[in-house]
């Protein structure tokens, strides 16, 4: 090890673009504090927007020379990688994205001396959205038991780890996302507008967090929007390469005007009492994040059922959680929920009940602590 004092963690995202997963990852980089330094790589190059949330205080790098993550899986380009990971402590590798990365590790770990490597799996992208492609499959069955641990945030996908890939039990870790509670105090005066987006005085806001993603179908949600009646707005905070699908359909639809995208937002918990409703569209989640920040910021939430979305609400709120890919339904529970204040209030105080007694962020990152500890068979961690 390099340093007892100061471990080195190397982090391979296909993006560090704002999401779920890289949120989470920043938001432990600076939990870790001053006992790691770190460097991070996004297989897309300047995709790096996650990095505005970790705490400057932390060591961290992002180096434009690493070895391509994506590309045709030759030993020669596997070499590479597998060099490149020399030197550090711990290897943390991130989804599909960076697969490639755990061939390697598999491939020449042992040769070269390679360190620990702990694979997380949050999900999929949308060429997965509809059913896992048994090519994947089977290499992640092949190279994912020579990782030290795999970490899952949903039970779907401890299900599809154990039965789909054969990760042995021992190595499987089911960590479920956290967020920090104390951020999210009872109802009180509310900030002036998001990301420089003003309320008019009157207006509902219905409200969403996520990556502009192919694979999060908000043109689906602009759809179901439609038919809410004014003073409803749709709100989507975040970034990605959909924004111009998204204002396209809106546009579309003649409703352009109530339809906002005002970008990325650092703080969820300055930008989730603005909404009035919150709302999901996507193909594929596993643990959103974005779901419990709106449950504690006690706002009712609408989903498509993908991953544990209907797990994780309150009972209450589950009559909002629609069949996956039903267009109609998530539109009709929008409508339902939208036309009733009684309804969303009593659903919104069940759910933020639900998430102070279930998802602090202090459990998740002691979970991560000791998982990383003992991959790298130490007593604690950092």
């Amino acid at each position: 090890m390099n340093d007892a004092r100061r471990l080195r963690l190397l982090h391979l995202h296909s993006t560090f673009s704002p999401g779920g997963k890289e949120l989470r990852a920043a938001k432990l980089m600076s939990a870790f504090g001053s006992g790691a330094e770190h460097v991070v790589v996004s297989g897309i190059a300047g995709e790096l927007g996650a990095a505005k949330a970790i705490d400057p205080a932390v060591t961290v790098s992002y180096p434009a020379d690493f070895p391509a993550l994506a590309g045709k899986p030759t030993p020669w380009r596997w070499w590479r990688i597998a060099r490149a990971m020399r030197g550090f402590d711990l290897v943390l590798t991130y989804n599909w994205g960076s697969m490639d990365a755990v061939g390697a590790h598999w491939l020449f770990g042992r040769l070269l001396g390679l360190p620990p490597l702990v694979h997380h799996e949050d999900g999929f992208n949308q060429d997965e959205a509809q059913g896992l492609k048994p090519i994947r499959n089977r290499f992640r069955h092949l190279t994912l038991p020579t990782a030290a641990a795999l970490v899952v945030p949903s039970r779907v996908l401890e299900d599809i780890a154990l039965r789909g890939w054969r990760v042995p039990p021992g190595k499987l870790r089911r960590i479920p996302n956290g967020i920090p509670l104390g951020e999210y105090p009872p109802a009180g005066p509310k900030p002036l507008g998001v990301a420089g987006l003003a309320k008019p005085p009157g207006a509902l806001w219905l409200g969403s967090l996520a990556g502009l993603r192919a694979v999060k179908n908000l043109p689906r949600l602009v759809r179901s929007f439609a038919a809410l009646p004014l003073p409803w707005e749709l709100v989507i905070v975040g970034e990605g390469s959909e924004r111009g699908a998204i204002l396209a359909e809106a546009q579309r639809l003649g409703i352009a005007n109530r339809v906002h995208l005002p970008g990325f937002a650092t703080d969820p918990a300055q930008v989730l009492p603005q909404f009035d409703l919150f709302a999901l569209s996507s193909d594929s989640e596993q643990f959103p994040i974005s779901v419990v920040e709106a449950m504690a910021a006690g706002l009712a939430v609408v989903s498509p059922a993908v991953g544990d979305v209907a797990a994780i609400v309150s009972v209450a709120n589950q009559p909002l959680i629609t069949p996956p890919g039903d267009e109609a339904a998530l539109c009709a529970a929008l409508v339902k929920v939208a036309a009733d204040p009684a309804l969303r209030a009593a659903t919104g105080a069940a759910n933020r009940a639900r998430a102070f007694a279930e998802f602090g962020e202090e459990a998740m990152i002691d979970a991560y602590r000791r998982t990383y500890a003992a991959a790298l068979k130490r007593a604690d961690f950092p």
